[in-house]
C-alpha cells in the first residue's frame, strides 16, 4: 500500500542571495557593483520568516557569506526562530568556474563568516546554481575537507546551466562522512522531472508541483527537498536592463503569484530543516 504524503516530513530550503547575485545576471552585473546596488534580501527574508512562523514550518537557509557579513542580525534572526543556517559559499561563484584551491578557500571563508554571525555550527553547503557535475566531483573532497557534514548541491536533471541527470535521486554518501542531499525529482518516462522548486515552481501550475511531491512521498516513500530564493517573493525588485529574452522570462515569471503558491505548499505538506530530516534530528 502506498504511503501517505502526510506521514512524511520534507525539507524546505531557501538560497539566501539578493536579486543582483543571480548567476544568470553575471554577464550584466559585475561583482564590484554589488555593494552599490539597493539591497532587498533583508526585507524578503523577513517576509519568509513571517510566513514560516504563521505555519509552524522550519527550514534551512543556505546563505552567502557575502550576505552574512553585511546582515549579521538577519542571520541571527534565522537561528533564533529555530531554522538552520547553512552555507551557499561566499561570493556565489559557480564551482565550474573555480579551481579546487579557489573553491576550498571560498567555502572555508563562508563557513567562518556565517558561523561568526550565527553563533552556531554550519553543517550544510549548497553550490551556487547546483554547479557540481561529473566534471568536478573533486568538489566533494573540498566540502568534506572544509568541515561540512552534508551537501545539497546536485539536481539530477538535464538543464542548460546545471544538472547531473545520472546522479542518485535520493541522499547518498558522496564521501566518507559527507552526505549529498539532491533536489527532488520524479522519475517518469525514463527521465527525471524537476519537482523541487526554483523557477519550475513558478512556471508550472501549482497542482503539478503538488502531485510530484506527493508522488515522491507516497510511491518512493521518501522525503522531498524543495528550494526557492527570497527574490522570488519580490515582484517590486528593480529590473535589470539588457537581459536576454530567456533570462528575463525565467527570472521575472509569476513573481506576483509566488507568495500565494508558497502558502499552498506550506499548507499541503509538512516541512522541516535539512539536518532534522536527513541527519537524524540533530538540531
Amino acid at each position: 500500500m502506498p504511503a501517505r504524503a502526510e506521514d512524511f516530513v520534507n525539507a524546505l530550503t531557501i538560497d539566501v542571495e539578493d536579486y543582483f547575485q543571480v548567476s544568470a545576471f553575471a554577464p550584466y552585473i559585475q561583482r564590484s557593483e554589488w555593494g552599490s546596488l539597493p539591497g532587498r534580501v533583508e526585507r524578503n527574508v523577513e517576509r519568509i520568516l513571517e510566513l514560516l512562523c504563521e505555519t509552524g514550518a522550519r527550514a534551512t537557509f543556505f546563505t552567502l557569506g557575502w550576505i552574512a557579513e553585511r546582515y549579521p542580525r538577519l542571520v541571527r534572526a534565522i537561528v533564533e526562530e529555530g531554522h538552520e543556517i547553512a552555507s551557499h559559499g561566499y561570493g556565489h561563484h559557480r564551482v565550474t568556474e573555480q579551481t579546487p584551491e579557489a573553491f576550498l578557500a571560498d567555502i572555508r571563508l563562508a563557513k567562518i563568516v556565517i558561523e561568526d554571525a550565527a553563533g552556531v555550527e554550519v553543517k550544510g553547503y549548497r553550490a551556487p546554481s547546483f554547479s557540481i557535475c561529473e566534471r568536478n566531483l573533486w568538489a566533494f573532497d573540498c566540502i568534506a575537507e572544509a568541515g561540512y557534514r552534508y551537501s545539497s548541491s546536485v539536481y539530477p536533471i538535464r538543464h542548460d546551466h546545471y544538472g547531473m541527470p545520472d546522479a542518485p535521486r535520493f541522499p547518498y554518501e558522496a564521501r566518507v562522512g559527507l552526505l549529498e542531499v539532491p533536489i527532488t525529482t520524479v522519475r517518469l518516462f525514463s527521465a527525471n522531472l524537476p519537482g523541487g522548486g526554483g523557477g519550475y515552481f513558478r512556471l508550472m501550475p501549482y497542482e503539478l508541483s503538488r502531485w510530484m511531491i506527493r508522488r515522491v512521498n507516497r510511491e518512493d516513500r521518501r522525503s522531498a527537498v524543495f528550494y526557492f530564493h527570497p527574490w522570488e517573493l519580490d515582484p517590486e525588485q528593480p529590473r535589470v536592463r539588457g537581459l536576454g529574452v530567456k533570462t528575463r522570462f525565467r527570472h521575472y515569471l509569476n513573481l506576483r503569484r509566488m507568495e500565494t503558491r508558497l502558502r499552498w505548499l506550506l499548507r499541503d505538506f509538512n516541512w522541516d530543516r535539512v539536518d532534522n530530516v536527513f541527519l537524524g534530528g540533530e538540531a
